[in-house]
């Protein structure tokens, strides 16, 4: 299926779990792929499949299995290759999620072993992230400036929850090293100007790294055409399992980077007073890899493939619009991030008048069966922006309806009247 319009009742099929029951006879509305995805019945089996018939370990064992299980790992860097656009397969790298692939790079900086000088990091040099983040792109940066003295920086956030771009070229400057922002907030949908950002940073002579944990689920994206420079992002989020994630980075970066980590099949050849290393991805592939949850990442791949990521973008920008006019019924609602559509993606969070999140969530869960998160998303210092401690988040994909979004403006409406 290609086109841009979804058969959303045959794809909801494909997903068991969203025909099951919760206690008390509740249908499940699950709203809450922002945190994590579903699992499609193809992945599941491709992943049983696997486990059952031919399991081993990847680029050791020299029997049948072992290279069965090798070709199937292999075959999952080729189909993510492929998905992102990426220029080389070996760009592509597996982490256990996309965390590991930001620390992965934040560890190279100021790395007395990395002596290529785009690398060299030390007091007066800059790193610059944003107020949007999730804490996973902006603790690495804080080990890293701890680490060498160097000074962390950061883009604030509009009232409407846009990137503050106003003072760009006082915030990247000649000494800043690396920009690292989300692409698309986990928060407020907002979708970054990714090409303002790569213009400044590359006028300074800056690398670009980008968290797409939010993107590469929802929208069609291309290393090529972005032309940054690394990209993060996860597998449990995009129909995969947990457990996988991706780094991909340009070649010539990747070959510069010491390993993040030592181990099995990163080298090349070990003495007792040295090593070699394995060329790039196998050198950031310290260890036993997650073997069947790559493979389960590229089922995954293949199922997204298979219905077209024009089509999904379609069809949750379809449900946003749905979701922001529906919510603008609900009184005393306030949206946290962009009320419209442009450049914004299917994640709305807000906050009810005098309801604590925690108990909107608990609510809409023991009445309704929705699933949505509460809580502060892994990015408190964006919710310190805004004043608020915490927000509802409900986020939308391509299994989604306008039916469940009904069923939440009800259950918003229900838990008003509670609190009345």
């Amino acid at each position: 299926m290609t086109s841009t319009s979804l058969d959303v009742e045959r794809i909801r099929k494909d997903f068991p779990v969203l025909s099951r029951e919760l206690p008390g006879g509740r249908p499940l509305v699950y709203l809450d792929s922002g945190n994590s995805s579903q699992k499609p019945t193809a992945v599941v089996e491709t992943i049983r499949e696997h486990l059952a018939m031919h399991y081993s370990n990847v680029g050791r064992a020299m029997h049948a299995l072992g290279a069965e299980s090798t070709e199937a790992f292999e075959n999952a860097r080729d189909k993510v290759a492929d998905f992102i656009g990426a220029p080389s397969r070996d760009e592509v790298i597996f982490t256990k999620n996309a965390s590991e692939a930001l620390n992965l790079v934040a560890y190279s900086f100021g790395n007395p072993a990395n002596t290529d000088p785009r690398f060299t990091l030390g007091p007066g040099d800059e790193v610059v992230i944003s107020e949007m983040e999730h804490h996973s792109n902006i603790v690495p940066w804080q080990f890293l400036v701890q680490r060498t003295g160097a000074t962390l920086k950061w883009f604030g956030v509009t009232d409407d929850g846009r990137l503050d771009i106003s003072d760009i070229s006082g915030l990247i400057t000649e000494r800043t090293k690396i920009v690292s922002i989300a692409h698309q907030s986990n928060v407020l949908g907002t979708i970054n100007p990714v090409a303002d950002v790569l213009r400044r940073a590359r006028e300074v002579g800056a690398l670009v790294m980008l968290d797409a944990s939010q993107s590469v689920p929802h929208h069609a994206v291309n290393m090529a055409e972005l032309g940054v420079d690394f990209v993060a992002f996860t597998g449990h989020k995009m129909v995969g399992p947990s457990g996988i994630g991706v780094l991909w980075g340009r070649a010539e970066l990747l070959d510069a980077m010491p390993p993040f980590m030592g181990g099995g099949e990163m080298i090349e050849a070990v003495w007792m007073d040295h090593s070699t290393y394995a060329p790039v991805p196998h050198k950031f592939e310290a260890g036993t890899p997650p073997i069947v949850e790559a493979i389960g990442l590229g089922a995954a791949v293949d199922y997204l493939t298979g219905i077209g990521m024009e089509a999904i973008e379609a069809h949750e920008r379809g449900l946003t619009a749905y979701a922001l006019d529906a919510l603008r019924e609900v009184p005393t609602l306030r949206l946290i991030g962009p009320d419209s559509l442009d450049q914004r993606g299917a994640t709305l969070s807000f906050t009810l008048d005098g309801i604590h999140p925690h108990d909107v969530g608990q609510l809409l869960d023991d009445d309704f069966g929705i699933a949505v998160r509460v809580g502060h998303h892994c990015a408190r210092p964006l919710h310190l922006r805004f004043g608020i401690p915490a927000t509802t988040r409900a986020s939308f994909y391509l299994y989604n309806t306008t039916g469940e979004i009904d069923a939440l403006v009800r259950g918003l409406h229900h838990v008003q009247k509670v609190f009345a």
